[in-house]
């Protein structure tokens, strides 16, 4: 895609000067604005909005009260199979035994874009056949150490959605504040007085700088995004895509994604960004329909830009620089959470299958206390009036996904019972079991923090009891997210304790090999 890369004054001259009526073909029809992967590794639905932090600054320094982000999509999870194939395992492509003269580091410019198919890409790391997955004990070994040459098709910047589907943005380029809009399926440029319109136009930092760009004036001054950024338009809505070096995007991530921590916890720093490097290089060419590879909020990872970056995160992602996690040669789905409460969970949370790396493992100190016990969610407690539970259920039975025993048991109106009928092996809940004046349903693993919303807010976990209480019903709980994968405030506690980023990944990802890629 050719798209013009330099000032902008002589940008705006020359585009209005065209005279060609063929300029303006609509290079981006095919941009359709989905918020669904290409692939079936996009996480289920967790953590609602109001539980988010809407920046760094407002992430207490303390551990107490922190309910970092997780990893999380706005859509529903791809249907379940055996196959592991369906959480898109992928093959890490041997490296060559030289560096080309063509790699992303020599050149100091973006590499042009893979042109195979999403597809074709995706079945080119398909396993041959399916391995089942067997019980092997949990362990707390280090994982083994590699080292190599970084594939050549992931030698190239990641492509990440910061803007999508918006009417305006402010661009802050070579001292002008430039106005971006849509124009019918053009994009608009704004400044001092002069307009002009392309079908898309690309700028890049300067001097390993960063560009300004921001949903308003006021937001221009803290923003700060490395690399190159792309304006388009696709159905009428304005995109802002970032392309971005790898090691850059993290700068970015790490302190949205488990806060800012002091030097005595950079371990659990490190830890973060090797998850978080993992998780971008998984989703290379992972979203080919919308022409990037992550977005740049809860659908994958929250980035936005340097803005928050500090030396501390800065050192963690340089100290760990291209060192990602495998299994069996496949890059692993790093799933991480706030608070585990004690012990984690397995993929039968979702009701799927399970991988040999995500294990239910116990997550507590010698004295038997949680390592993540420094959460304020390590216990947790919500009540219902029994006048409300019903209607709240009622409301929410769809989104829990509740099964009726019978064709009129939606009908209820008044709640008798709630009961755990069985547990996952972590102690969280399997199957919740509601008898009503009209039968009963059942509402499945974590989709029960689903069925107890009210004023938008999901239950912490599913990690919980029910009791009546005269004419309340109470919930009381510990851990907050789903519990699969990386306990993040277990990784503060173990990191503070002084073990390596090495020995707390191993931990939770048990098996794992860690990879360093060389540029």
């Amino acid at each position: 895609m050719d798209c013009k890369k330099h000032n902008l004054a002589a940008f705006m001259l020359e585009t209005m000067r065209q005279s060609n009526p063929f300029f303006f073909f609509p290079i981006f029809i095919f941009c359709a604005s989905f918020a669904f992967a290409d692939d079936d590794f996009d996480l289920p639905d967790d953590v609602q909005k109001a539980e988010v932090p809407a920046s760094a600054e407002e992430v207490p320094e303390g551990p107490i009260n922190f309910a970092p982000i997780e990893e999380t999509t706005t859509s529903e999870p791809a249907p379940a199979s055996n196959r592991p194939e369906n959480v898109n395992s992928r093959k890490i492509a041997p490296a060559t035994s030289a560096k080309s003269d063509t790699s992303y580091k020599e050149k100091k410019k973006l590499t042009p874009l893979n042109n195979r198919s999403a597809k074709a890409i995706v079945d080119s790391y398909l396993p041959v056949a399916d391995e089942p997955v067997t019980d092997v004990p949990v362990t707390d070994v280090p994982a083994t150490f590699k080292e190599h040459l970084i594939p050549e098709e992931l030698d190239r910047p990641l492509r990440v959605g910061i803007y999508t589907g918006v009417k305006e943005l402010y661009l802050k380029y070579q001292g002008e504040t430039v106005r971006v809009t849509p124009h019918g399926n053009m994009v608009r440029f704004e400044a001092d007085g002069n307009s002009t319109e392309d079908i898309a136009h690309e700028f890049n930092s300067e001097d390993g700088g960063c560009l300004a760009v921001a949903a308003d004036k006021k937001s221009l001054g803290k923003a700060c995004y490395p690399g190159s950024i792309m304006f388009r338009n696709t159905n009428g809505k304005l995109d802002a895509i970032n392309s971005v070096d790898v090691e850059d995007y993290l700068r970015g991530v790490i302190p949205y994604e488990i806060g800012k921590l002091d030097s005595s916890r950079i371990e659990a720093l490190k830890a973060q960004a090797v998850a978080a490097r993992t998780y971008a290089y998984k989703h290379f060419n992972s979203r080919e329909s919308v022409g990037f590879d992550v977005y740049a909020d809860t659908k994958d990872q929250v980035y936005k830009g340097l803005e928050s970056a500090t030396p501390l995160t800065d050192a963690a992602v340089k100290a760990t620089a291209g060192v990602v996690m495998t299994y069996g040669g496949e890059f692993i789905i790093a799933y991480y959470h706030s608070t585990c409460g004690g012990v984690t969970e397995t993929l039968a949370t979702w009701n799927r299958a399970d991988l040999p790396y995500l294990k239910s493992v116990p997550d507590k100190r010698p004295n038997g206390k949680p390592w993540c016990d420094e959460s304020s969610y390590i216990k947790w407690e919500r009540r219902f009036a029994d006048k409300e539970i019903a209607k709240l259920f009622k409301a929410n039975a769809n989104e829990a996904k509740a099964v009726f025993g019978s064709t009129n048991g939606k009908d209820f109106k008044k709640v008798k019972s709630i009961k755990i009928k069985d547990k996952l092996k972590s102690g969280r809940i399997m199957t919740l079991r509601v008898e009503t004046d009209k039968g009963y349903f059942d509402v499945l693993t974590d989709r029960t923090r689903w069925l107890f919303k009210k004023a938008g807010t999901i239950l912490p976990s599913s990690f919980f009891t029910v009791k009546k209480e005269g004419k309340e019903w109470v919930v009381t709980g510990t851990g907050f997210g789903h519990g699969v994968g990386m306990c993040q405030m277990g990784v503060r506690a173990r990191a503070q304790a002084g073990q390596s980023y090495q020995e707390i990944l191993s931990h939770y990802y048990q098996g794992i090999t860690l990879e360093k890629f060389d540029r």
